[in-house]
């Protein structure tokens, strides 16, 4: 699988999935805990690349990031 680059980062919601996570006082182990609960087997690590913008976010995995930050998904991605 091809993975693309966007204005050299592999993801455009990282900026904003950090803002909302340090909001709501979260850590990037307790996102990752709380994405793993709904499912999606991610580690605190991979939460730190999708906030540097150097791992691919799967729309599955952006769906339940807005529900957990309790934002939307077109925040997510800059288009609110």
């Amino acid at each position: 699988m091809k993975i693309y680059d966007y204005n050299g980062k592999k993801n455009i919601c990282g900026d904003r999935v950090h803002e909302a996570r340090c909001r709501h006082r979260m850590t990037q182990s307790d996102l990752a805990a709380k994405l793993q609960l709904a499912g999606i087997i991610i580690e605190r690590d991979s939460i730190s690349r999708i906030e540097i913008g150097t791992r691919f976010v799967a729309d599955y995995e952006l769906r339940e990031l807005a529900s957990i930050l309790n934002v939307s998904v077109p925040w997510l991605l800059g288009i609110e």
